[in-house]
């Protein structure tokens, strides 16, 4: 039914080739690229499909991946590269005509700071093009919108208060670890707080308000407020929430290294110079830490993802919990990739399937609460992060 290129070969691309390789239904025709070619065939290798190609590819040059766009002919391209390369990305497509998909929103190299702004920007030459763009298509940013849309649709007439609440439970047994690109993780977690209240956003110091909140199959964990993107997109495409905020756990152990890692200038972003070269820290930073793509085989323990949500139907308030509990191990034994991975890798594959199925196709820019929610949640049971639901108690916030 559709040919589809990926781009990127790191934990969350393998997940994603994993899983289009199971739906070949759907997925006619795969190529995997990344910089180095050599980590896309491991990833068909640890499939066994010898039926997809792999590419080499410069995702910062925009004249390389138009020549790799025009060659494959994909129908859709799943961007699991860098933020950095959205930008890039989606000028290929343009160009070659593709439609496009991406996980985590665009930011710039010199400065830890994401918004939708410069992606919402190409809304009118998408459109112009007769392309669908789908934005932020992982967990969150991604499920989370689409619980959010799906509670909207069928539990609310009116949706007041919305916390997204993200906990890893989960043991890599690293002295300390992070369990995507370490560069964005830590660029995310050290910049300040946000959130939305009464049609403002107030700013926080980085991780300066916490509280314990309760967690299925878990129990409590101390949680931390910080600003995600998805926020931005569901208070314009929701605009009777209040208030709406993100929470991640974070372990004492984590924390205490990261802030040995700000005091002694290794989460720097601005370039320094050693011997005569030009270096950004955090980047050497992340050359020497585990690498994400490889915690997965002692990982133990689960993960805990989901939105805590109130607001009226029928004139009376409610409250509303739906989220997913995924195992690390489990998520292993069917990918090779820990649960953080899997949990942004599978929805990105139902995306793309959603659009080759006919279900999320619109000419334009979109985030994914704008699309119809009830397939994809459909799909979400069947490709191993089913959803549960929880009605009318505490929300604890």
């Amino acid at each position: 039914m559709g040919r589809v290129l990926i781009i990127g070969a790191g934990g969350v691309g393998t997940v994603v080739a994993f899983k289009v390789a199971q739906n070949a239904d759907v997925f006619t025709d795969i190529m995997i690229a990344s910089r180095t070619k050599e980590k896309c065939d491991k990833v068909v290798k640890a499939i066994g499909n010898d039926k997809i190609k792999t590419a080499k590819v410069d995702a910062d040059n925009v004249d390389e991946l138009v020549k790799l766009f025009n060659s494959f002919k994909p129908d859709i391209v799943i961007n699991v590269a860098l933020p950095y390369q959205d930008l890039t990305i989606m000028d290929a497509c343009l160009k070659s005509g593709v439609n496009y998909l991406d996980t985590a929103n665009y930011e710039p190299r010199d400065k830890a700071h994401f918004e939708y702004s410069w992606q919402w920007a190409y809304q009118d030459r998408f459109k112009e093009a007769g392309l669908t763009a789908i934005l932020g298509c992982g967990f969150d940013p991604g499920v989370s919108g689409i619980y959010t849309a799906y509670a909207a649709k069928h539990h609310f007439d009116k949706i007041t208060h919305l916390d997204i609440v993200d906990c890893n439970a989960g043991n890599h047994h690293k002295a300390f670890a992070t369990n995507f690109n370490p560069e964005i993780n830590i660029r995310e977690i050290t910049q300040n707080g946000r959130y939305y209240e009464k049609g403002e956003w107030i700013t926080t110091k980085p991780l300066e308000i916490h509280k314990d909140l309760t967690y299925p199959n878990i129990g409590q964990r101390d949680s931390y407020l910080m600003f995600h993107e998805e926020l931005e997109s569901l208070v314009k495409h929701y605009p009777s929430i209040e208030r709406a905020r993100f929470w991640m756990t974070f372990g004492q152990e984590y924390l205490t290294h990261l802030r040995v890692i700000q005091d002694i200038g290794m989460a720097r972003i601005d370039e320094v110079e050693y011997k005569g070269i030009k270096i950004v820290p955090l980047q050497f930073l992340k050359a020497v830490l585990p690498n994400p793509q490889e915690l997965g085989k002692n990982y133990e323990g689960e993960t805990s993802i989901g939105c805590r949500i109130k607001g009226f139907k029928g004139g009376k308030e409610h409250t509303y919990y739906i989220y997913n509990n995924c195992h690390h191990h489990t998520a292993y034994l069917e990918t090779g990739m820990q649960g953080v991975s899997y949990t942004t890798g599978v929805p990105a594959m139902i995306g793309a399937l959603m659009f080759l199925k006919g279900e999320w196709k619109r000419p334009g820019v979109n985030n994914v609460e704008e699309f119809n929610p009830d397939p994809f949640m459909e799909q979400l049971n069947k490709q191993g992060l089913p959803w549960h639901e929880i009605f009318d108690q505490d929300l604890e916030l």
